[in-house]
């Protein structure tokens, strides 16, 4: 169905992972093509195999992976007939990769500088000043604050957003044919997205270079596709033109991930969730993988594959509602659209009480900033400099703002894992800051964070089971034994996670699985108040629709009050009840959600507002963020 000559020909592409559960077939049979100076998006849940296709292409397979079938044609070169040593050519020049956790896949002990000075080093001629102009200068292109100051940095020195903008720098450095982009705006927030976006096509437009986007960030395949597919338990189950398929989804699971999506229209009440998850890839499917979570299964789906079946032209969907001779079941339910767009109705949002919950006072944290052999300090990075707050029971304060504005500062501040160098924090009418460690161990049960990260803030020597419980047992809650085993069971099962998966270790799971792992933790303690760093930014559509009706659900009924640090202001809407808006470590802007939202007054909440990504329909248009 492409049009535009192919620069990448994948097919019948099967890709297994040997797992102590047996063989995973994390790809199976995909085939697609990408043409030239295109973006294709590969859209999807996490654990569908996504990435998995990704690393495939770019032969950066696990020890326990093997590509079973199929080619990999790069300009009619199969990748998959390449010795190693002629890979590492291909990567780097021909092929660039965005990988979805930069945390991960930078060198900790090298400088972001040298880090990118080493891809040029390898695959151009730059040497010496031309080199450094040009990391300077990709550092620049990508939004990194201050480039000059901060290219001798190591990574952990830099914010979640930061090192996923030097992963992009890395990427983009040799200029490829073919950019692979596996979640590239997962980690930014709204303005820098759209800057990153933006650059990519402008790169995109200037070197004809052709882009394969992992994401499921339906905003951002708006803007950015050409050609969609959506790939489903290893198998593509839809493809289509951009506006072919934001006019008409025909898949059911396409058409949930659409029922899915959050905004101001939905605050009262649930968003549509897909029931259960994605099946386990272990087993030998027969039917229609979809089966047991579609509106409109039959016989048929369970017993059957489905064949790819014409939607209209340039328009394919792998489903048996459109297969004639199957016979059509979409009548019984009165059509896929109907029935899919439903969401459940729910009570009101716990109003709350008029005392605060948390206050913050004047809340200042700054770092030292040495220099020298002695190491004296000679100044402060001012990364909370004078912010005041107020938190009530059963309510939500959204705090939103660029990386490195200092919002995470202030939730770890909050719950005293950084000393305050001014202000106050009281929550319950009771100082934080003036406890002993062991009177504020004892406090910890009431608040709780979860952080942006899921991969590095989960102990991975840990089984689920143990990270869960963990905090349950230093607290001494939650009974014996078994009642805790129950509970862990209970909670997994609220937050999306079979229970066979809590014997798992965290490398086990895909990014957006890992990051429900560390929200089950947080849950288990029933906090009075849960710092959310980013919670939802590493899930996709589906999970955060069932993560943001599990957070409301038990704010209706627990009383929990969150402090909801984000970038996607599509979750504000549905989950916001006050906005603060922060930059450069100050509040500039503060009220209620609906005024804020509606009426923003400073020009910094206004720029965050404008460069949202917006899902555009044909008639009808959409706000959705990144994340």
């Amino acid at each position: 169905m492409n049009l535009a000559p192919p620069i990448l020909e994948v097919e019948n592409l099967r890709t297994w992972l040997s797992g102590s559960e047996g063989v995973v077939r994390a790809v199976d049979g995909v085939s697609f093509s990408v043409g030239r100076g295109e973006t294709f998006a590969l859209l999807g849940e996490s654990g569908c195999g996504k990435s998995m296709t990704a690393l495939s292409i770019a032969r950066l397979l696990p020890d326990a992976g093997r590509i079973l079938s199929g080619c990999v044609r790069l300009d009619g070169q199969d990748l998959l007939q390449l010795p190693e040593s002629a890979m590492r050519d291909v990567r780097g020049s021909r092929i660039g990769m965005i990988f979805q956790e930069p945390g991960t896949s930078l060198n900790p002990v090298m400088t972001v500088g040298a880090q990118i000075g080493e891809v040029l080093l390898q695959h151009t001629k730059l040497r010496g000043r031309a080199a450094q102009a040009r990391v300077l200068e990709l550092l620049d292109a990508v939004g990194l604050p201050d480039p000059k100051s901060r290219v001798d940095d190591y990574p952990f020195q830099l914010s979640g957003g930061m090192k996923q903008r030097v992963m992009i720098a890395l990427a983009l450095a040799c200029e490829p044919h073919l950019l692979i982009a596996d979640e590239p705006t997962t980690a930014l927030d709204v303005t820098i997205q759209a800057q990153v976006l933006d650059l990519l096509r402008t790169l995109q437009k200037q070197m004809g270079m052709s882009i394969l986007l992992i994401t499921h960030d339906l905003g951002v395949v708006s803007e950015m596709a050409h050609h969609v597919a959506v790939m489903y338990a290893g198998q593509i189950v839809e493809s289509a033109r951009r506006d072919d398929f934001f006019r008409n989804p025909a898949h059911p699971y396409s058409r949930k991930l659409f029922a899915s999506l959050p905004d101001r229209q939905t605050r009262d009440r649930n968003l549509a969730v897909i029931r259960g998850r994605v099946p386990s890839l272990v087993a030998e499917f027969h039917g229609c993988r979809f089966a047991d979570r579609c509106d409109f299964a039959w016989d048929l789906c369970r017993a059957t594959d489905p064949a790819w079946n014409i939607v209209e032209s340039n328009h394919a969907a792998r489903c048996h509602l459109y297969n004639e001779a199957a016979g059509s079941r979409e009548g019984e339910a009165g059509g896929p659209i109907a029935g899919m767009a439903q969401s459940s109705a729910c009570g009101p949002v716990h109003p709350g009480t008029d005392a605060p919950l948390l206050t913050v006072n004047d809340m200042k944290v700054y770092f030292p900033v040495r220099k020298g052999i002695l190491k004296r300090v000679v100044g402060h990075v001012k990364a909370v400099d004078g912010i005041s707050l107020t938190v009530r029971a059963g309510r939500t304060l959204a705090l939103v703002g660029e990386s490195g504005s200092g919002k995470t500062t202030v939730g770890k501040g909050i719950v005293q894992l950084l000393p305050l160098s001014g202000g106050s924090v009281n929550f319950d009418g009771i100082d934080l800051s003036s406890l002993s460690a062991g009177a504020l161990r004892g406090r910890r049960r009431d608040f709780q964070i979860i952080f942006q990260d899921p991969y590095s803030s989960l102990n991975p020597r840990m089984r689920v089971l143990d990270i869960v419980e963990e905090g349950m047992i230093a607290l001494g809650i939650g009974g014996d034994r078994q009642s805790r085993a129950a509970r862990v069971d209970a909670i997994l099962a609220q937050v999306g996670l079979g229970t066979e998966m809590k014997y798992r270790y965290p490398h086990e799971f895909s990014g957006g699985q890992r990051q429900r792992i560390a929200i089950a933790r947080a849950l288990a303690v029933e906090p009075r108040l849960i710092v959310c760093d980013e919670p939802t930014s590493a899930l996709d559509v589906s999970v955060q629709a069932q993560i943001l009706n599990l957070l409301r659900d038990l704010q209706s009924r627990l009383c929990i009050a969150y402090l909801f640090i984000t970038h996607n202001m599509s979750v504000v809407e549905f989950l916001a009840d006050e906005v603060a808006v922060m930059y450069l470590g100050k509040i500039v802007e503060q009220g209620s959600a609906d005024l804020v939202l509606r009426s923003p007054q400073h020009a910094y909440t206004k720029a965050l507002l404008s460069a949202v990504p917006r899902v555009r329909i044909p008639g009808k248009e959409k706000a959705v963020a990144a994340g």
